[in-house]
């Protein structure tokens, strides 16, 4: 349910509504809106009608049922898109189009330092680099770990630009944080819902990336276990979908992020390298995906990408991500967006 505040309600009336909330058994999330507030109570659907009684309290304009499944992602309980701050000066979801920038994985300070330094020059926002790497064979290269984390918040503080990583388990979740600027969650855990759930209680942004084999409702479904913890900075990625389509890595859906805009206040942003899965194909999908409106992209960058230890086949040099930056702007500019 959500209970729609009256623009001149006090808080006093609002706490009020709030303990009512907890006092019925729900739990109750404030969103703060342009003209006034409204309160999101979740807990168990069946009994959700004796919250309908809230509506004779003071202070209260209406209380209306959320249909969707996924409530707190849902527009229905906020209308303005969600701007997810992330430093001074980035911020996603807002006017100015975001990229992210960097190698698969941290393989050594030199080579996380030069890209950084790299992506920085030719017009990165944020550094992504893995130091935790889920990895299809056992016996590929699993990242740095903890030194692989040092080595991105070296490199943040050469080059000034925040980073997102990716964590692997709830047990290392608050190392990763403790790092880094932005969690990722992986595509192959996106539906792992402790996972979720530790992210969601931790006070750091979150993207999340859609699983290969996800629907667009999974995703927001997904996204309903982070944000129900309390944690509302919180990008969605769409990063290619798994079909019968082999000339690709995966299947870049971008009507996903259309979509997206419609059923969600949450900021998208696209992967066209982990959709694609090959250099070349990675300046098409990212004017394509400033085109359907995403907030930002995320590319893999390496100095040289044919000794990468992981997805070399699909990472830019340097050279290449600035000249296919110096394009994009022309997309943005039509987007009537900012870079």
């Amino acid at each position: 349910m959500i209970i729609v505040m009256k623009p001149e309600s006090s808080l006093k009336e609002k706490e009020e509504v709030i303990n009512k909330i907890k006092e019925l058994g729900y739990r109750p999330h404030v969103i703060h809106g342009t003209t006034r507030d409204v309160i999101g109570a979740v807990g168990d659907e069946r009994g959700k009608f004796v919250l309908q009684s809230l509506e004779y309290m003071s202070g209260v304009e209406k209380v209306v049922p959320i249909l969707k499944p996924y409530k707190l992602a849902s527009k229905e309980i906020k209308k303005e898109p969600t701007i997810v701050k992330i430093a001074d000066g980035v911020s996603i979801g807002d006017k100015k189009v975001v990229v992210i920038a960097g190698p698969c994985a941290v393989e050594s300070e030199e080579q996380i330092i030069k890209v950084a330094l790299a992506v920085k020059a030719a017009g990165a926002d944020i550094l992504r680099g893995g130091a935790y790497k889920p990895r299809t064979s056992p016996y590929t290269f699993q990242g740095l770990k903890k030194e692989g984390l040092k080595l991105l918040a070296k490199a943040r503080k050469i080059s000034g630009l925040p980073v997102v990583t990716e964590v692997l388990n709830p047990e290392t979740a608050e190392l990763v944080a403790e790092y880094s600027d932005i969690l990722q969650i992986g595509t192959r855990n996106a539906q792992n819902y402790e996972l979720l759930k530790k992210v969601g209680q931790l006070k750091k942004p979150v993207l999340l990336k859609r699983g290969m084999s996800m629907t667009i409702q999974e995703l927001l479904m997904s996204a309903e276990y982070i944000l129900s913890e309390g944690n509302r900075s919180l990008i969605l990625c769409e990063r290619g979908i798994r079909t019968f389509e082999t000339k690709t890595r995966n299947t870049l859906d971008l009507s996903a992020i259309p979509v997206l805009k419609e059923e969600t206040h949450l900021p998208v942003i696209v992967d066209p390298s982990h959709a694609t899965g090959y250099s070349k194909y990675v300046p098409a999908m990212s004017y394509a995906a400033i085109a359907a409106g995403a907030d930002g992209i995320m590319i893999e960058v390496h100095p040289e990408p044919e000794k990468a230890l992981s997805d070399g086949q699909q990472s830019l040099t340097p050279e290449k991500f600035s000249e296919m930056i110096q394009k994009l702007r022309a997309f943005v500019t039509a987007a009537e967006r900012e870079k």
